[in-house]
């Protein structure tokens, strides 16, 4: 009897933590809710992150669990706390952050499991916030050189207060095949480059060129994206949802552009359905909202 195809499996590298709103407190973390929204569209997710020996930890790694997902690489550090990051969420369309610093995930460490789990993986993203520190940094960058030929490897540039510089930035694009961002970024990262660009389409080009990237994605909320991908240039229009607020809408994004280009779509479809991923997401309260049904019709 022929075996059963196993779903692509996609990690998430980085920062898992808790977003505290004014009200409530709820999980999330870019490669977390990257991981998480690519279990919901029909891939293997797993976070590969770190939390820390306490409740806060405890219960970000039960919810994960309930919803299904393997948390045996999520590590457990006795000396610092779990990740925390207060949300203003007064503008529902563009919510500010305050990341908290140290934190558990500072401090990942490329152990053998998950260099092990890098070799199966079929597509890692990765971040730029998740490198602040020096540990967690060199914990990353050894372990997507443990990935396969085959492995896509996506960089999203998450800038945050001024948890960057040149370097992370140049070490993660070297890194990459695809890169995301968003439109506010790009003038910040083109800055810190030392690059000069005329538009996005020719900032997309630059990081082609510069850093042998095979596509680059700028997101633009509710007016959708721009994709670059080899010599194709595409403008996909976003859909219009009443938002509730945007935080992990553009993680779901990028979930959503991983899961469709594993499944071979076209450029056009991979932008498309990544646009309306994301509305779905920032039409929901959180960062991991339930859609699993949803992204099936809308699929």
């Amino acid at each position: 009897m022929a075996k059963e195809k196993l779903s692509p499996l996609v990690v998430g590298l980085g920062e898992i933590l808790w977003d505290c709103f004014e009200d409530s407190r709820r999980p999330g973390g870019a490669p977390a809710n990257v991981a998480f929204q690519a279990g919901q569209l029909g891939c293997r997710g797993i976070v590969a992150s770190r939390v820390g020996d306490d409740a806060l930890g405890e219960e970000l790694i039960e919810f994960l669990g309930d919803q299904g997902l393997d948390t045996r690489y999520i590590q457990r550090d006795g000396g610092h706390a779990t990740g925390t990051v207060t949300v203003d969420s007064s503008r529902a369309d563009h919510p500010q952050y305050t990341i908290h610093h140290p934190a558990a995930w500072d401090f990942i460490e490329c152990d053998a499991a998950l260099c092990d789990l890098m070799s199966r993986a079929s597509a890692v993203c990765f971040g730029t916030l998740a490198q602040r520190n020096a540990v967690s940094r060199r914990a990353i960058q050894n372990a997507l050189a443990e990935t396969g030929d085959g492995c896509l490897l996506v960089c999203d540039i998450n800038i945050r207060q001024d948890w960057y510089n040149r370097e992370v930035l140049e070490q993660s694009l070297v890194a990459a095949g695809l890169v995301k961002l968003n439109e506010d970024e790009v003038p910040i990262v083109a800055e810190a480059l030392g690059a000069e660009c005329g538009g996005d389409v020719e900032f997309c080009r630059l990081l082609q060129s510069r850093f042998d990237v095979q596509a680059v994605c700028i997101t633009r909320g509710a007016r959708g994206c721009l994709l670059v991908d080899g010599q194709q240039k595409i403008d996909s229009l976003g859909m219009a949802v009443e938002v509730a607020d945007a935080v992990g809408a553009g993680d779901a994004f990028t979930a959503a552009w991983i899961s469709s280009r594993l499944a071979g779509r076209r450029p056009r479809e991979q932008a498309d359905i990544a646009n309306r991923v994301g509305a779905l997401v920032a039409s929901r309260s959180g960062a991991m909202p339930d859609l699993k049904e949803e992204f099936a019709d809308l699929i």
